[in-house]
Formats: structure tokens, C-alpha cells, sequence
């Protein structure tokens, strides 16, 4: 299988190698290898094409200076790649996120993950703020949504919160794939993982959404979101800058939406919704 890598040169570093790392991984690139001057991010050949970084929006943020080259590469041990970067996490004190070879650092709740490529590891800000969401809420007894789940620690974290039962619905076959490994390493019983898009909600109710994606497929699945909640329930969105909250904000609207709070880092979101 043939593979390009994208050797990124950024400055400043921060926050621009995180902003770019989630926007390249929503448009399909499967793994990251930071280095002192940037990034070097992977795609498989198949996947690319010429147009993929129209919508990657650090590339076109004046605040950053992004050049890179490409190269074509035979497949690398993406383990080993992912091992030399992913560091353990804590949310708030209450949460740890690591990988199986971390200590336990025995916090109230904590997740075991093994993201290989997949999106969501703890680290960007999204998934942050989503568990920062999610650890306000009482979740005990609530059927859950979790979508564009990709190492499915989100799901995981509902039902640690004694949320039940969990659906977790990731498009892309390895985040499919990497969420059932997870969910089965931290030995949960709730969680029900699926391959695909929103499509499956079809007759499907929930009194909590969570989805973690990106503006444009957010301002498109809105609608399918708001039909699948119960009444008095939660929408939780995150994927997208504070500049674009009046559009979420307008099309959540149309559906009787009411936003509750905002939580912010490095200028990237997390919204909460009322039904």
C-alpha cells in the first residue's frame, strides 16, 4: 500500500500543529509525527486528491505560516509512530486518558486507549471539551449518541458515567474498527459501534447527541440530530472555530435548539444544546 507523507514547516507551532493535526484527520489523513519545525502527516495515495486542502482553514489562517513538500512512501509501523508521541492526559483532575503501556495515575475515571489512526486521543481540544461537557452532565441511565466516534473514547466515557445503552457511529473503517478494540479493552458492556453516517439514525432516539466532526458536516446533519432527541434532552457539538458558532447557532435554531453554554480552547469549541 502506498502512502504520501506531507512534511509540514509551521509557525508558530502552537496552536498550529493541533489545529492542523484535526483538520487533516477529518479530511482523511490516518497518522502524525510531530518534529521541532512542524509536522509530517500520512495518506494513503488512493485517498488523496488535488482539492483536500480547500477546506483545511489553518492553511489559509493568517495568523499561521504553513509550507510543506510531499513524498510518496512505502507503509510505515504506524505503532511505532503513534508510541513515540502520545503522551498521557488528565481532564480536570478526573480524568485520565492513556495508552496501555502508561500507569494508571488512579484518578476517578480512567480510559484506556490504543488510537492508532484514529482521531480523538484526548489531546486536541475537541475531545477535551467534550469530556469536559460530559462530566457535568448526569449521564446514569441515558441512551447516548456518539457520533463521528473515532477511537471511541467518548462512548467509552458514557458509560463509565453509567450512561447505557451508547451507540457510537464512525464513517471510516479503521475508526470502526480501532472504537470496537477500545471498547472491548475497557471492558465495556453498553456500547454498540457501527460503520457509517447518518444515515443509520433513521427511527432513532437519544437523550444525548454528542458529535465531534467538523462545521460543514455538522450544519448538514443538524436536522438529523434534532429529530433523534427526546424532549428536555442534549446536543453536544464540537469540530469547529468560536468564529463559526452563529452558524451553528442559526441552524440549530430552526429545530428549536437553545444553546446552553460554550466552552472554549485555543479558539476552538464545544457547544451545548437543549432540545
Amino acid at each position: 500500500m502506498i502512502y504520501l507523507a506531507f512534511n509540514f514547516i509551521i509557525s508558530p507551532l502552537q496552536p498550529a500543529t493541533e489545529i492542523l493535526i484535526a483538520e487533516l484527520g477529518i479530511a482523511g489523513f490516518e497518522s502524525f509525527v510531530e518534529n521541532e519545525d512542524g509536522l509530517t502527516a500520512y495518506i494513503q495515495n488512493a485517498e488523496f486528491h488535488e482539492h483536500i486542502f480547500e477546506d483545511i482553514y489553518a492553511l489559509k489562517n493568517e495568523e499561521f505560516q504553513i509550507s510543506y513538500t510531499k513524498e510518496e512512501i512505502d507503509q510505515v509501523n504506524w505503532n511505532i509512530e503513534w508510541e513515540k508521541n502520545f503522551n498521557p492526559i488528565e481532564v480536570d483532575n478526573l480524568v485520565s486518558i492513556r495508552a496501555p503501556f502508561h500507569p494508571n495515575t488512579n484518578l476517578k475515571y480512567d480510559i484506556v486507549i490504543e488510537p492508532k489512526m484514529s482521531f480523538g486521543t484526548g489531546h486536541h481540544e475537541t475531545t477535551h471539551m467534550m469530556v469536559q461537557h460530559l462530566l457535568a452532565l448526569e449521564l446514569k441511565d441515558k441512551k447516548v449518541l456518539d457520533m463521528g466516534c473515532g477511537t471511541g473514547i467518548l462512548a467509552i466515557f458514557a458509560e463509565m458515567k453509567e450512561a447505557k445503552p451508547i451507540d457510537a457511529i464512525d464513517i471510516d473503517n479503521w475508526c470502526y474498527e480501532n472504537s470496537l478494540e477500545n471498547v472491548e479493552r475497557n471492558h465495556c458492556q453498553y456500547v454498540s459501534v457501527y460503520q457509517g453516517d447518518s444515515s443509520l439514525l433513521i427511527n432513532k432516539n437519544y437523550d444525548i447527541i454528542l458529535a465531534n466532526i467538523n462545521r460543514n458536516i455538522l450544519l448538514n446533519d443538524i436536522k438529523t440530530y434534532a429529530q433523534c432527541l427526546n424532549d428536555n434532552s442534549v446536543l453536544l457539538l464540537s469540530g469547529f472555530y468560536q468564529e463559526d458558532i452563529p452558524l451553528i447557532d442559526t441552524e440549530a435554531s430552526k429545530y428549536n435548539l437553545k444553546l446552553d453554554s460554550i466552552i472554549e480552547r485555543n479558539n476552538w469549541v464545544s457547544v451545548k444544546y437543549n432540545s
